[in-house]
């Protein structure tokens, strides 16, 4: 990030600033741009945030957060399993197979 002297910032135009009425937050490039996001992170207050972060993202989109892919939930019911649980007489419960076994 170049360092804006006096003279370059009082050449800037307002529409260059994040903040044109006070001035504040300059963006003339990439770099600045990312520097205003932060600092007004830091210390601006929720409205300044609002606002630079959407003259940032206006000029430049490459700056905006990519959106989250949401988990697709599984609609399908699951397969069933060859085995059940069969509860014995003392209550526990064991594997017992589904298909009978054909008898020789």
């Amino acid at each position: 990030m170049a360092r804006l002297t006096y003279k370059q910032r009082k050449r800037l135009r307002s529409t260059t600033f994040a903040i044109p009425s006070q001035r504040k937050y300059p963006i003339p490039d990439i770099a600045h741009a990312r520097n205003a996001l932060a600092r007004v992170e830091q210390y601006g207050t929720p409205a300044e945030k609002r606002q630079v972060r959407r003259a940032v993202y206006a000029k430049f989109p490459s700056l905006r957060p990519k959106a989250k892919k949401k988990k697709r939930r599984r609609t399908a019911r699951r397969k069933t399993t060859t085995r059940r649980r069969r509860t014995t007489k003392r209550g526990t419960t064991r594997r017992r197979a589904t298909r009978r076994r054909s008898r020789r």
